[in-house]
């Protein structure tokens, strides 16, 4: 009798465990892009957008790519991202860029210190604590989950898509862990300045033209190497 009531036990504890197992996702990029709003409270034509980093990543690797502020179609700056270290790519043609050369050779540098892109850091979204919870909503066909933090100089709003699939960056971990989703849109005003910022991040399933000439040149040489 005993075992027939642990077997039961066991297969709810194993379903529980399942529905919250992360997925990593594989391949495919994400792009970092925002909208900054000046005078808001007069109008909302006072606009400046920015595409600030477009990241292309396989596995645990990642190509970050960051676009020239004034003409977005020129990159300004390359970096190999791995295990927490950050590399410079300085090579023009990325069908001749070899990854494995860049980390023997080059002296890395951590995500955390690097300049430009997208910003990694352990750091908690501050005031957390005094988060409100607010009703779900629905934006671009995506049902997101939201919360607010208000304070007398800053407002902001959180977005977070309910998903177990797992993005290699993430803005704040910890609340994406709380929530058991993605946060995918920050919507702040600063009520001094007047200024409304959004900054989003939109995930796409294939790599860009640039970095998956390197990811594709990279896994030819890793086979090459493996047949010898």
């Amino acid at each position: 009798m005993k075992k027939l009531l642990i077997l039961p036990s066991l297969f709810f504890l194993f379903v529980s465990t399942s529905c919250h197992k992360e997925i990593k996702s594989e391949k495919g990029g994400i792009d970092v892009v925002s909208n900054v709003y000046f005078d808001v409270s007069k109008n909302l034509n006072n606009i400046q957008s920015f595409h600030l980093s477009s990241l292309n990543y396989s596995g645990d690797s990642i190509i970050e790519k960051i676009p020239d502020a004034n003409a977005p179609e020129i990159t300004q700056q390359i970096y190999f991202i791995k295990d927490s270290l950050c590399y410079t790519i300085e090579n023009e043609n990325p069908g001749k860029i070899i990854l494995s050369d860049i980390i023997k050779k080059q002296k890395p540098l951590s995500v955390e210190k690097k300049k430009g892109g997208t910003l990694f850091s352990q750091e908690k979204i501050p005031n957390y604590r005094n988060r409100k919870n607010l009703s779900d909503t629905v934006l671009f066909k995506k049902k997101y989950k939201r919360f607010e933090i208000n304070s007398p100089w800053m407002y902001t709003r959180f977005y977070i898509y309910p998903t177990d699939t797992i993005l290699p960056y993430s803005i704040y971990k910890h609340a994406e862990k709380d929530y058991h989703g993605r946060l995918e849109r920050i919507d702040s005003y600063n009520k001094k300045t007047d200024i409304f910022v959004t900054l989003q991040l939109i995930s796409r399933k294939k790599w860009d033209s640039e970095a998956k000439e390197i990811f594709e040149f990279n896994h030819f040489i890793k086979n090459r190497k493996s047949e010898r």
